[in-house]
């Protein structure tokens, strides 16, 4: 093998083994075939949908394994590896949509990559109606995109002579700043992380059973309120156990809100908290600003609707008209959307562009969708802790002015002091969010019927990996296919943080 192939080699390489342990992920689903056969649409053309997905799986996987040599990933090649990972398991996630309930194949594959990458925007309608092997399988690839499907792949079959790729894999999925591991070696770690996010996944299930929801609800639920991804199996999502007057639909809200919550949170914070250190909590800058985000839209949004339904019109004049249930259905609407939004979930108990929610409100709600999560989380966005990153070294910009241009002023964060290479990676992604949200909202525009607020919001959600934004299911699933690849663009390109995206385009990249 020549050595300007080998990268390209075993990018195609790693993908082929990949592949094949997909093929067994791809019959996880046929339980629910085979337990809900006859109702729902559940039967042979589900069985065969998924047998016939994974055997391709299988074929695909072998033929690059037997085509493409074994070799040693860098860099350039882990995020290589990466995107191409991601775009292959879309495609081949996307064939039991097309052949269980006969979507177009481009419907099948936004399915797919809103899944994998846990953005939670769908395009498909009549969930209550539609087979449950393939709702499950829905809330499956959205769980396995939380934590990143390549994580779990490192632990079950990245050995022999690609393994100094490791950390190269790991780091490329997710690019982002470095952080204290629990472990010295990186698969320790890899395994503390999946392991914390399985017993809140089963803890998750556990307690919505126990409010009262059917354990299949509670399944499909803790699999994509933990993963922040908001695929329900129902049409009108979280809302649907208050509109059909389910007994304890309060108490199932704000246990979902918490869920989402563990979701944004780092899970190396989790693991600390597991360990007994509470400060964690609070002891760093993320942290920090995490709490005060929350608090601050959750006022804002409380304060606005207050403001649109009148009531602080009438504290002012003395008159109360507020009772206690009104108000504690605004709280937890809100307490609810803000951290669906931030998390990036996706789910609703109320639709973000609907009168329920004011002008202020929803254009905070474009903000949350920038910011998203916490770094090392399972929700998008940008990441909290580059937002505070961004916002310090406005600060020391600021402070440069006043005092002097040469002043040596070093940007800490948690008494570590960020590399000059670190914050220019970082301005430089925010400037490549902005001109991706340009692009999108532009292309959106012109190949739509929509409005400039609803465009820009669409790739708003696909970029943050969010679900919710201000186009309609109806418009779109009816929008056009233009504008549907380029929010699977968007969605890829948010989940792996543009970079491996782009780098497929650079033809010295794959030499």
């Amino acid at each position: 093998m020549r050595n300007r192939f080998v990268r390209f080699h075993s990018v195609f390489h790693f993908t082929g083994r990949l592949l094949v342990i997909f093929g067994l992920i791809l019959l996880f689903p046929v339980i629910f075939v085979l337990s809900y056969w006859g109702q729902y649409g559940d039967g042979t053309e589900t069985l065969k949908a998924f047998i016939v997905s994974s055997f391709l799986s299988f074929a695909v996987g072998l033929f690059f394994l037997l085509l493409f040599k074994n070799g040693h990933l860098d860099t350039s090649g882990a995020m290589l590896f990466c995107a191409v990972a991601w775009i292959a398991v879309s495609a081949l996630g996307a064939v039991p949509f097309v052949m269980g309930i006969s979507s177009s194949y481009l419907d099948g594959y936004f399915e797919a990559m809103s899944g994998f990458t846990t953005t939670g925007i769908t395009v498909f309608s009549g969930l209550d109606d539609m087979p449950r092997s393939i709702l499950f399988w829905r809330s499956l690839t959205q769980w396995l995109g939380g934590l990143g499907i390549l994580s779990f792949f490192l632990i079950v079959i990245f050995s022999g002579r690609g393994s100094g790729g490791l950390h190269h894999v790991f780091t490329a999925e997710s690019h982002k700043i470095a952080s204290s591991r629990p472990t010295p070696g990186l698969m320790g770690t890899v395994k503390i992380l999946w392991g914390v996010y399985g017993l809140f996944t089963v803890g998750s299930i556990a307690a919505l059973t126990l409010e009262g929801m059917p354990f299949y609800d509670s399944l499909c639920h803790s699999l994509t309120a933990l993963s922040t991804g908001g695929f329900s199996p129902h049409d009108s999502s979280i809302a649907y156990y208050r509109q059909t007057g389910h007994p304890n639909f309060r108490l199932i809200e704000y246990t979902v809100t918490f869920i989402m919550l563990l979701g944004g949170v780092n899970f190396l914070v989790h693991y600390r908290v597991l360990m007994g250190k509470f400060r964690a909590l609070w002891d760093t800058t993320e942290m920090r600003y995490w709490w005060g985000l929350i608090f601050a839209f959750v006022v804002f949004i409380i304060l606005d609707q207050l403001r649109k339904t009148g009531v602080i019109g009438d504290i002012v004049r003395g008159e109360l008209t507020l009772n206690a249930g009104e108000f504690e259905k605004i709280f937890r609407n809100t307490i609810f959307q803000v951290i669906a939004i931030l998390t990036t979930t996706g789910f609703g108990t109320e639709d973000i562009g609907s009168d329920f929610f004011g002008a202020l409100s929803r254009q905070l709600f474009l903000i949350m969708m920038v910011i998203g999560g916490c770094v090392g989380s399972t929700g998008g966005g940008f990441k909290v802790l580059r937002i505070a990153i961004l916002n310090k070294l406005m600060r020391r910009e600021l402070f440069k002015l006043r005092v002097s241009s040469r002043a040596s002023t070093p940007l800490v964060i948690d008494r570590t002091i960020i590399p000059n290479d670190e914050s220019h990676r970082i301005a430089g992604l925010f400037f490549m969010w902005i001109g991706l949200l340009a692009v999108g909202g532009g292309i959106t525009a012109l190949f739509s019927n929509l409005g400039a607020f609803e465009s820009v919001s669409g790739m708003f959600s696909a970029l943050g990996n969010i679900g919710p934004c201000y186009i309609s299911i109806p418009d779109m699933i009816a929008i056009h296919p233009v504008v549907k690849v380029t929010y699977i663009f968007g969605m890829l390109a948010g989940r792996l943080e543009i970079i491996p995206v782009l780098l497929l385009f650079s033809r010295k990249a794959w030499r």
